[in-house]
């Protein structure tokens, strides 16, 4: 149902989903082949880099700099169980620094055997004592819960993490009702952190398999393990998924200022070129102006 629905949309959830779709973060694995798929993305955008220890820190800072040396705004994801200790966490804020970078995204990662940061929380209070050159930190959260954490330990690690970021970005998941409650639910506790809406990109299972293997074998493992929903949906959708009727279904509380969402993280699993096709044929939908 929730791959090609289409229902009527007021005019102000018609202009709240096409003001974020105009300039989203797009998320990209760094791969080898990373910067021709970013030649299909809009000049400027900005874009989020994620860390796998298979690949390892080097390669989302490798990837971080090429991006910010072709004109955009990159976003490392920064793993607390990749960092060994406070040394190795200063050298990479400075290094973070020389490139320009100004805004992170802070994960707990999958790291088997962590060094000095067990997790984010860890990593937000060191970065805290040593000062760092961001202006935003971006946090996690989990309408549907963590595959490995236990509801309330994450709930509890989100509120203790709030007061250190900018904002938090919910993870994959395809239940619109999901996702409104557990905002509603949020904001009904207080917890005012500004929302950035993870939303799959379009995908097929062939193609995301074969990122999952040339991330790692045992990050396979964990890519099917945290997405079975995703890749089951996927299979009954006919082999490929569109985020159409996700975003509609959402479109009401995008628009209510309430749910404080302020823009769209999208899980491109490196397919730009599709995904910026799909983008501008859905803005067109919505009657929007087509970025250039």
């Amino acid at each position: 149902m929730l791959f090609r629905r289409h229902s009527k949309l007021t005019a102000g959830a018609r202009d709240a989903v096409a003001a974020l779709l105009q300039a989203p973060t797009f998320e990209l694995i760094p791969l080898k082949n990373s910067m021709a798929q970013a030649e299909s993305l809009p000049p400027g955008a900005t874009v989020s880099v994620t860390a796998s220890p298979a690949k390892g820190i080097e390669a989302t800072i490798s990837l971080c700099e090429q991006l910010q040396d072709a004109g955009f705004r990159s976003v490392p994801h920064l793993s607390a169980r990749m960092v060994r200790d406070r040394s190795h966490l200063s050298d990479l804020l400075e290094r973070f620094d020389a490139i320009r970078v100004r805004r992170v995204f802070i994960v707990g990662g999958d790291a088997k055997e962590p060094g000095e940061f067990p997790d984010g929380l860890a990593l937000l209070r060191a970065m805290a004592d040593l000062g760092h050159p961001f202006t935003e930190l971006g946090i996690p959260c989990y309408p549907e819960g963590h595959a490995f954490i236990a509801d309330g330990a994450l709930l509890e690690a989100l509120r203790a993490k709030a007061p250190y970021a900018s904002y938090m970005t919910t993870q994959m998941c395809f239940d619109p009702g999901a996702i409104a409650r557990w905002i509603s639910a949020r904001r009904s506790e207080g917890l005012a952190l500004p929302i950035h809406l993870g939303v799959p990109g379009v995908a097929e299972p062939g193609r995301l398999l074969a990122i999952a293997s040339r991330i790692g074998v045992a990050d396979t493992h964990r890519f099917l393990v945290k997405n079975t929903r995703f890749i089951a949906r996927l299979l009954r959708s006919g082999g490929f998924y569109r985020p159409d009727g996700l975003l509609q279904a959402l479109a009401p509380v995008i628009a209510d200022d309430v749910a404080g969402i302020v823009g769209l993280h999208m899980y491109t699993f490196n397919a730009i070129e599709e995904f910026e096709a799909w983008r501008r044929r859905y803005l067109e939908r919505l009657g929007a102006a087509i970025p250039a």
